[in-house]
């Protein structure tokens, strides 16, 4: 449910000023194509009219114009500095927050944290006893059942049915079909450690013929063996129907995803009263634990501080809410709130997580669960 937006920390470095657009990409229909006709130079226009550089608004123009012909739904998400289109992204999946065209001191990643909420790896192993195909899917991403990835695995199908006589020589060739069997599921479940380790996988969902998924469960590393839930479905040999399968697969994921979002405010509900809490709620007490690099993750209602911004600063602190408190780092400009957090939690090393409105308690809209706990009040402090 957290993820982590290091990968950025980088780029949150590069001075700017930052040209940051979310926009609508669909294209298909006749009103769609035709709105990605004039979508560029209204996006110029309005990039214009909020002060972008014109190298800006070219790099902006050229980037949309590169990314059209995908399906419905899917947006554009495009950053641009200095000319240079630092990143670009089509999001499968309709938007999670309306368009964004802005000209800020550093760059808003707060759509592309939305539309992507951690991903989600998660795998899909339909087994049978002869062969399996294994498939890793990114939850935030997979918004029409394509997997990011399919490997298949064809086992021994030598003696894979079971002698159907009496006798000595019934039980030897009942035995070598179990061991080809074993020696299958072994080849199986070392593929699914595989996808399942290599991704960072979060769940692992076995279908397919029932003694199959016994024997490849028990093959399967202690950590997989963790994450491992079991459907009864087999859409490759019992005829069982893919949408069927799917909808399951897509509760599982949802249960798992609501899940661990739970544990998160249950951490921090724990914390509540503590007189030496790890953790700080409101604005201040997490830009302070942000300005200490104690932040372990940041919890962001998802539409929370939209009105409120913060000083972004070119150095540690990296955030401020006055001058006062930058110590010796340089004044960027002001940034949008949501923006400015991510950017101290990115190059802080913390995880985010976004929960819907009203998730966090007494109308708090940020909070955050720390590396070490706030040390003890002054006395007569407020």
């Amino acid at each position: 449910m957290t993820q982590s937006l290091k990968e950025y920390a980088d780029l949150y470095r590069r001075p700017g000023p930052w040209t940051t657009v979310f926009v609508d990409a669909t294209t298909g229909t006749v009103d769609t194509l035709a709105a990605g006709d004039v979508r560029p130079q209204n996006v110029r226009s309005q990039l214009e009219a909020s002060g972008a550089a014109r190298e800006d608004v070219d790099a902006v123009e050229a980037a949309l114009q590169r990314g059209t012909g995908q399906p419905a739904p899917v947006a554009q998400f495009i950053l641009v500095r200095q000319g240079t289109t630092e990143l670009s992204e089509l999001l499968p999946g309709a938007r999670a927050m309306p368009e964004l065209l802005s000209v800020a001191p550093v760059p808003d990643l707060l759509p592309l944290v939305k539309h992507r909420p951690e991903s989600f790896p998660y795998v899909v192993a339909e087994v049978g006893r002869g062969d399996a195909e294994v498939r890793l899917h990114y939850a935030a991403r997979d918004v029409r059942n394509t997997p990011e990835s399919v490997e298949k695995v064809q086992g021994s199908e030598e003696n894979l049915s079971k002698f159907p006589g009496g006798g000595w020589a019934q039980y030897g060739y009942q035995h070598r079909t179990e061991e080809v069997w074993r020696h299958n599921a072994d080849d199986v479940a070392a593929a699914v450690d595989k996808v399942a380790g290599s991704s960072g996988a979060r769940l692992i969902i076995l279908a397919g013929d029932v003694r199959a998924r016994a024997l490849v469960t028990d093959q399967l590393s202690k950590a997989s063996q963790a994450m491992v839930e079991q459907v009864d479905s087999h859409t490759h040999t019992e005829g069982d129907n893919p949408e069927d399968l799917n909808a399951r697969v897509s509760s599982l994921v949802a249960e798992k995803w609501a899940t661990e979002q739970q544990e998160i405010l249950d951490r921090l509900a724990v914390q509540e009263g503590q007189d030496n809490p790890e953790s700080a709620t409101g604005p201040g007490g997490v830009v302070r634990a942000l300005q200490q690099a104690q932040v372990d993750i940041l919890i962001l209602s998802s539409d929370a501080l939209q009105d409120r911004t913060f000083l972004a600063l070119d150095a540690e602190p990296w955030i401020a809410t006055s001058e006062g408190e930058s110590l010796a780092a340089g004044v960027l400009g002001e940034a949008p709130g949501p923006a400015a957090l991510l950017r101290a939690a990115a190059l802080t090393d913390a995880d985010v997580v976004l929960v819907p409105g009203g998730a966090l308690p007494d109308g708090v809209d940020v909070a955050a669960l720390l590396r070490w706990p706030t040390g003890p009040g002054v006395p007569g402090s407020s």
